[in-house]
């Protein structure tokens, strides 16, 4: 496949945490306009997978292209969706203010939102049942709510590369399969997702791609070549089990 057909190319990636290594000579391309799970165990690296091509963490070596460019060149083309854990949800901001953040990277911060801003806005907190709560603090919105305003913010930046660590986590399934269609819809129009997942039992009905990853690469690749019984056993052990795989 021709290099510019790819979305990203990761080659010999190394990250070391103190003295362990959490990923290790990582070669991994992912082509584009596809919908690509992340998977693997706890502590496999898949968080740290996306926040190195996002360059919240700098690898020891290695080189990560996205879309052919460095991440830094291009970042307003990549939207990133970090776990809910990892944002300090007490900060005075409401949903609306949150999710008009996604269209400082196309205007520049201190630009001011027009009103071709304000309908993708608008759309993206329709789209997942956020309108009631545009004006609502985002500390006063429960778990699975607060996740969809991060989703929303990622839709209205207009992305080609969407990077979603655990997006269907402390949603319910109604809003994980809404979720997955708004994913799929985006796929359809050509753009990139990638996302860590966790369930099993849903990645073939989600999925074109996986990564499967356990510190090192096991498999890459379309989900019906390499989502099989084979490639779970090496990446979660002899006797993985489907309901021991949970969340980093």
């Amino acid at each position: 496949m021709k290099k510019e057909n790819f979305a990203l190319e990761i080659k010999q990636l190394n990250v070391v945490y103190d003295t362990s290594a959490v990923l290790w000579q990582l070669d991994v391309s992912i082509p584009k306009g596809n919908l690509v799970g992340i998977l693997g165990p706890n502590g496999a690296g898949k968080s740290t997978f996306l926040k190195a091509i996002t360059g919240l963490i700098k690898p020891l070596s290695g080189h990560i292209t996205c879309l052919g460019k460095p991440y830094s060149s291009i970042r307003d083309r990549v939207a990133y969706v970090p776990q809910r854990t990892a944002v300090d949800w007490d900060f005075p901001v409401s949903v609306f203010d949150v999710v008009s953040m996604g269209c400082f990277g196309r205007k520049g911060l201190f630009r001011r939102i027009k009103d071709a801003d304000r309908k993708l806005i608008q759309k993206a907190l329709f789209d997942l049942g956020l309108s009631s709560l545009a004006n609502r603090q985002i500390k006063e919105l429960s778990g699975g709510q607060q996740q969809k305003v991060f989703l929303a913010r990622a839709l209205v930046q207009q992305a080609d590369i969407y990077l979603m660590d655990e997006p269907f986590s402390g949603v319910d399934l109604a809003t994980e399969k809404a979720i997955i269609g708004i994913l799929q819809e985006l796929r359809s129009q050509g753009k990139t997702i990638v996302l860590v997942h966790h369930d099993l039992y849903s990645v073939v009905q989600y999925f074109d791609w996986v990564v499967l990853l356990n510190t090192a690469l096991v498999a890459a690749g379309p989900v019906k070549e390499v989502f099989t019984k084979e490639n779970l056993s090496k990446t979660y052990g002899e006797h993985f089990s489907l309901f021991e795989v949970k969340g980093d």
